[in-house]
């Protein structure tokens, strides 16, 4: 990563790395964390690396909000991380803690860093965690208990090389 791109991190499904496999590219997402300077001021006492998870941590979660809303993805969560130029990511603006950031144009496949993906093991409880992802942000304590399940399982890390493996 050059000092002048940003890692952000992509909630996606399994589909979307077949269109990325496909087309080299994704569309704009709707959704997408950085370690921003809000996030920094928040977390003030967390290094690097802690800031990078808690932005990975939340774009895993926001993979939930996607399966919930997509009854034909398999249930694992994906988060593709990226090394975008700076000018592509706006973090403007934004509240104390956010990681959520802005970002314009679309991705390419050359930008991916790595692919995360949930083992097949995971996919019980990330299917129940999925189901039930809007309550556990509303508040409601089983659902978060559900969800914390999900969050147990380590997504696994793969090379963008690996991309065929992954949709195969």
């Amino acid at each position: 990563m050059t000092t002048d791109s940003t890692r952000v991190y992509l909630p996606a499904t399994l589909a979307q790395l077949a269109v990325l496999r496909e087309s080299g590219e994704l569309p704009p997402p709707t959704e997408a964390h950085a370690v921003t300077p809000s996030l920094r001021e928040w977390y003030a006492e967390g290094d690097e690396e802690e800031l990078e998870y808690v932005a990975f941590t939340r774009a895993a979660q926001s993979a939930l909000r996607l399966l919930r809303h997509d009854d034909k993805a398999p249930r694992r969560r994906v988060v593709i991380s990226a090394d975008l130029p700076a000018v592509q990511v706006k973090m403007d603006g934004l509240e104390l803690g956010s990681s959520l950031v802005d970002i314009s144009g679309k991705i390419a496949l050359a930008t991916v860093a790595a692919i995360h993906v949930d083992g097949q093991a995971a996919e019980a409880d990330v299917a129940a965690a999925a189901d039930v992802v809007e309550e556990a942000e509303a508040g409601d304590p089983d659902a978060q208990f559900t969800v914390d399940g999900a969050e147990d399982h380590e997504l696994e890390w793969y090379d963008p090389t690996e991309l065929d493996t992954l949709i195969n």
